[in-house]
């Protein structure tokens, strides 16, 4: 199974190989524009960074799939404070299909900063007192203690937008 992967963060990567890992996929990286801002800042424009890169690495290669991943914040009705959202979105050129990753409430000193107009990588990275969060643990791994991190929160993005090319269960939905 040939998959393009509409980034090069090595985090976005090794979340698909490792999920992936049964159909033995070869990955190639593909350096993509999300189309959206380098934050995006609700469910709809990271859903839709994710389509984008999908969309844009299958576009760019001859794979069988184009997955695209992307981390966002958002204001989740019913929920407090400013939460991390990923998802993830897998298209076969023909259909595309999308799923959510874990979800965590931000700290409200964090949440304070990205309403200021700061990116979270950057303000994890000072918080945390580290360079380039974002190609490690991530916020998911420091804001749980290590009970999870950045690679299999995306990977679970990847497993459910990836879920319904290889089960049936969604072959009646058209």
């Amino acid at each position: 199974m040939e998959l393009a992967v509409g980034s090069t963060n090595p985090v976005k990567i090794d979340a698909v190989e490792r999920t992936l890992e049964r159909y033995e996929p070869s990955v190639t990286a593909v350096a993509v524009d999300s189309g959206v801002s380098e934050q995006p800042r609700s469910i709809e424009e990271t859903v839709t960074g994710a389509e984008n890169r999908a969309r844009r690495a299958l576009a760019a290669t001859d794979a069988d799939y184009g997955v695209g991943l992307e981390g966002g914040i958002a204001r989740l009705e019913g929920t407090p404070g400013l939460s991390l959202i990923m998802w993830g979105a897998v298209t076969d050129g023909n259909r595309t299909e999308r799923g959510g990753g874990p979800t965590l409430r931000l700290p409200d000193t964090v949440a304070e900063r990205l309403a200021d107009g700061a990116e979270l990588g950057p303000v994890m990275d000072d918080l945390l007192g580290t360079e380039g969060v974002a190609e490690s643990d991530g916020a998911a791994g420091a804001l749980t203690g290590g009970l999870t991190d950045r690679t299999r929160a995306l990977g679970e993005a990847v497993a459910a937008s990836f879920g319904p090319f290889v089960t049936a269960y969604y072959d009646a939905d058209g």
